[in-house]
């Protein structure tokens, strides 16, 4: 995106003059080399925010700083209404375009939370700019990384930023221990045969008989790619609403938590409630799996059905290539 132009007086209290977009550009740029270059950021989270936390008013305080510091200010990015939670902001994403370009030397805000109210997230974003040889610079804090005293202010914040990380973590794994000492189950996403309630997994009875058909037809079959294939058949679909793999069919025979062996954050326990099928279907399943691993026992050719439809898939997928409807194939350039 290329920058638009603007005027400013010298005495930084007046001769605005915007422009549609939301990026400014000031012409006379190649003409002062030696100068150090400044770019403005402001942000809001609310379309109309009281008086002091405006776009305009950020920026005029920015530019009155960039004149004082006599910085040379080129460009004002601004983002209305966007969250500061994270760097998904369009103006902010066009702002670290131009730092990798090395197209500005100062980056000035009016506060630290209009450039990211994640402190973690700004130690992040300094190293970054810091690799660009960019500086950071807040007019209402003491904050100014282009000098020794506001780069050790600001390694400080770092070391409270890691601080604070560490804490966040040991929060959470003391939260997710807590948590599994009491049976609940860590996530919103439960296994195939559950359902969750009050944080705990409750057996849904209708997909329970389905994890016992496919236990139950993999140890007749002996062939995960098989029961994929009669499941997928008689329109069944999996817990996500997916046709079935063998990979899907595998992750079913390994979950011990069809035992009601309940495996989390480092705590192992047996809970009855949670059981499906029976540790000797469990046991005979994961031998069947792993028969090969002895070479005790060959492996069996493809079944005729299952070869029929991989060759009928192949050659579906080779019709619509030749009618330009097949996917597109990207070649790039090879080193």
């Amino acid at each position: 995106m290329k920058p638009f132009g603007f005027d400013y007086k010298s005495s930084g209290k007046e001769g605005l003059s915007m422009f549609e977009g939301s990026v400014w550009d000031r012409p006379e740029a190649d003409e002062q080399p030696e100068t150090v270059r400044a770019a403005v950021y402001a942000r809001t989270s609310k379309s109309n925010p009281k008086f002091g936390y405006s776009l305009k008013e950020q920026v005029r305080r920015c530019l009155e700083r960039c004149e004082f510091q006599q910085w040379l200010s080129l460009y004002v990015f601004q983002d209305e209404a966007k969250s500061g939670k994270d760097v998904d902001r369009p103006q902010f994403q066009i702002l670290m375009d131009y730092g990798e370009r090395r197209l500005f030397d100062v980056v000035v805000f009016w506060k630290l939370d209009r450039f990211s109210r994640s402190l973690l997230h700004v130690v992040q974003l300094e190293r970054q700019l810091r690799e660009w040889d960019i500086a950071l610079h807040s007019v209402t804090e003491q904050i100014d990384t282009t000098t020794s005293a506001g780069r050790f202010n600001f390694r400080n914040i770092a070391s409270a930023a890691e601080f604070e990380r560490d804490m966040i973590r040991d929060r959470s794994r003391m939260g997710l221990y807590a948590m599994a000492m009491d049976g609940r189950w860590p996530n919103k996403s439960p296994p195939l045969g559950y359902d969750i309630e009050d944080g705990r997994l409750v057996v849904n009875e209708p997909e329970a008989q389905l994890v016992k058909q496919i236990f139950h037809e993999y140890l007749d079959r002996k062939s995960m790619s098989e029961v994929a294939q009669q499941l997928n058949e008689r329109g069944v679909q999996t817990k996500r609403s997916n046709e079935w793999c063998a990979r899907a069919v595998g992750d079913v025979l390994r979950n011990v938590i069809y035992t009601g062996e309940y495996r989390v954050a480092g705590v192992s326990k047996q809970i009855s409630d949670y059981r499906i099928v029976s540790e000797e279907t469990f046991s005979k399943a994961s031998a069947t799996r792993n028969r090969f691993k002895s070479g005790d026992t060959e492996r069996t050719n493809m079944s005729a059905s299952r070869k029929s439809n991989h060759i009928d898939h192949v050659v579906g997928q080779y019709e619509l290539f030749v009618e330009g409807r097949g996917p597109k194939i990207e070649l790039r350039n090879q080193v």
